[in-house]
């Protein structure tokens, strides 16, 4: 697991910020998808409940996926924001993580949107980069 820094953790669980993951199924085809239920932890750790969509049955043929989050919007170069390198760690679709994902989601968005919910999936963060990256 990665360490991260509290900036990164104050961008990723602020309310209101806008934030998409990338996965691709085991032949490599891609997906990308607007989510706000993630929620990064200092030690590495990301926690967001899905649906059953294609997220989630990429992320059940193929481990790995990047959260890109912003912290406002209009984008610009300017714009804070990073680019989180994830790799499953598990899938929960039954037990605490399950539960507290489902209930976390009913107290910020509702219970309708708790309904959808039908996995809790845990990553470890392996790489963080920033949004812009002039290498």
């Amino acid at each position: 697991m990665t360490k991260i820094n509290k900036k990164i953790i104050e961008i990723v669980n602020k309310a209101g910020r806008i934030g998409a993951i990338g996965t691709a199924n085991k032949l490599g085809q891609p997906n990308v998808a607007y989510f706000g239920s993630p929620q990064l932890s200092e030690d590495g750790t990301i926690i967001m409940g899905l649906s059953s969509n294609r997220t989630l049955k990429n992320l059940e043929e193929n481990p790995l996926a990047v959260f890109f989050c912003v912290a406002e919007s209009p984008v610009t170069f300017t714009t804070p924001g990073y680019r989180l390198y994830l790799k499953v760690r598990e899938i929960q679709k039954a037990g605490p993580i399950f539960d507290s994902v489902k209930k976390a989601i009913a107290e910020h968005a509702g219970p309708e949107a708790a309904k959808m919910i039908v996995a809790g999936v845990v990553f470890d963060v392996t790489e963080v980069r920033p949004l812009v990256a002039m290498e």
